[in-house]
């Protein structure tokens, strides 16, 4: 299984965004869930309109662990999610494909791998580079690394760093200032 990574650089998480917003509202929703609320993606894609329409939380569970788990609908996410519901109906898939079923996770794979290619990006990326996105700037933002680890439900605070790319951060850092 190959490892992606989180995109690191604020500059080039709004480059992708440039790229997808231009593909529309679906497929720049899809990324900015996925950026700003941390869940997998076959938690993202499982989503229906009645789950997001006129609510100031997500409550879901989470398909890999079975954990209940709820979140408040961030500011970035409110007017998108109103804007993209507008007269659609409850029972409906959020996110769908061009022949109007539910968005597969191959599909979105190629969304978010085609966008950010676009955008530059050399890193490895799958649709899980989204949840090491939320991960890394969450982190970096807060240092809270024991709120992410529940968040996240990882048992350590060593895997949850491990796991957003803070530890081979240090280490290229390490490795940089470490002249003979």
């Amino acid at each position: 299984m190959t490892v992606v990574e989180p995109i690191r650089k604020l500059s080039d998480l709004r480059k992708v965004e440039n790229i997808l917003k231009k593909q529309g509202l679906r497929n720049l929703l899809l990324f900015t869930v996925g950026t700003n609320c941390g869940l997998r993606i076959s938690d993202i894609l499982a989503l229906n309109i009645n789950d997001v329409k006129n609510k100031t939380h997500i409550q879901l569970t989470e398909k890999k662990t079975g954990k209940y788990k709820k979140f408040p609908i961030n500011s970035k996410l409110k007017p998108m999610f109103e804007e993209y519901t507008k007269n659609r109906k409850p029972e409906e898939p959020l996110f769908k494909s061009i022949f109007n079923n539910r968005l597969e996770r191959v599909a979105a794979y190629y969304i978010i791998k085609n966008a950010c290619k676009a955008a530059g990006l050399n890193e490895k990326i799958g649709t899980h580079t989204m949840r090491k996105t939320f991960g890394y700037h969450h982190y970096k933002k807060f240092k809270d690394v024991a709120m992410l680890q529940k968040i996240f439900n990882h048992s350590t605070p060593q895997i949850t760093l491990q796991y957003i790319g803070i530890e081979q951060d240090k280490i290229e850092k390490s490795y940089k200032n470490f002249i003979l």
